[in-house]
């Protein structure tokens, strides 16, 4: 219970109090912090679409376990380092500081909420709830990387503002376009055939 508490508090802070939030981080040399940070919120981001897929009646297999457990996690951190770097582009992009560890940092920070874009992601069960579950989680993941690269990165805001933008633009001729099928295939393949009239919604 006191875990959850703090973390509905930084969830509370990370929206209303970006900038406090994120101008406390510094390096300090422990990578390893991070890095485990990753893979235990993976671990139970995994756990929690496991628990979904149970409560929901779909048949549980080892493979499916093992996706969960193990797959999940070490997939968390490889995305904390192909994020690091796309967040060291950023940087680059708007004359903020090019510091890898404040960039893994940052990101390691707000890693608690992988966790529930899983989980939110797993909930839908018709199309217009995988619609309605992406567009939340993508645009919660843009707003992160505002303030990350604003606040921990120190980039110029009306450089940060433009890139942020950038990526916006992107997302939404993704979502325009025939590729959101294999966006939402990604986060959720039932919901997403769904969607494509290949199962009914």
């Amino acid at each position: 219970m006191k875990k959850l508490k703090q973390g509905l508090k930084r969830l509370r802070d990370l929206i209303i109090k970006p900038k406090r939030f994120f101008t406390r981080i510094v390096a300090d040399g422990n990578m390893e912090e991070s890095m485990f940070k990753a893979f235990i919120y993976g671990l139970i981001g995994g756990c929690l679409v496991l628990l979904l897929k149970l409560c929901s009646g779909a048949t549980i297999t080892i493979s499916s376990v093992f996706w969960a457990l193990i797959i999940i996690p070490v997939l968390a951190v490889a995305l904390l380092y192909v994020l690091g770097g796309l967040m060291m582009l950023v940087a680059e992009m708007t004359d903020g500081e090019r510091d890898w560890e404040i960039a893994i940092k940052g990101l390691a920070s707000v890693f608690f909420v992988y966790p529930v874009i899983l989980a939110l992601n797993a909930l839908a069960f018709n199309c217009t709830s995988m619609w309605i579950a992406s567009l939340l989680g993508d645009a919660y993941v843009l707003f992160l990387f505002y303030n990350i690269a604003l606040y921990c990165m120190r980039g110029k805001r009306s450089n940060v503002i433009i890139v942020i933008s950038i990526f916006a633009l992107f997302l939404i001729m993704v979502y325009a376009s025939d590729f959101h099928t294999g966006w939402f295939m990604l986060k959720n393949p039932d919901a997403a055939m769904a969607c494509e009239g290949l199962i009914n919604a």
